[in-house]
C-alpha cells in the first residue's frame, strides 16, 4: 500500500470532518449519517478509518470527563 498523496489525504480529512459534523448534529446516530460514513470509508485507507474512529471515541470520552468529571464506581461495601 502506498501512502496517500496530498489530494487523497485532503479528500479523506474532508470526508472525516463531514462525518463527524453529521454525527455531532444527529446525536451520534450512525444511521442518520450512512452516506457520510460510506464516503469516509471510500476516501480513506482502512487503517485511517480505524484510527479516526478510535480517535473520535477518545475525544468524546475526554470531553465527557472534562465536563462531567470522574465518578468512581461503587465497590463492594466492607463490613464495619
Amino acid at each position: 500500500m502506498t501512502a496517500p498523496n496530498s489530494a487523497e489525504r485532503k479528500a479523506c480529512w474532508d470526508a472525516r470532518d463531514q462525518l463527524w459534523k453529521c454525527l455531532d448534529d444527529n446525536g451520534d446516530k450512525a444511521a442518520s449519517c450512512h452516506k457520510f460514513q460510506s464516503e469516509f470509508e471510500a476516501n480513506c485507507p482502512a487503517q485511517w478509518v480505524k484510527y479516526f474512529t478510535k480517535r473520535r471515541d477518545f475525544l468524546k470520552y475526554k470531553e465527557k470527563m472534562q465536563t462531567e468529571g470522574f465518578t468512581p464506581a461503587e465497590g463492594p461495601q466492607q463490613p464495619s
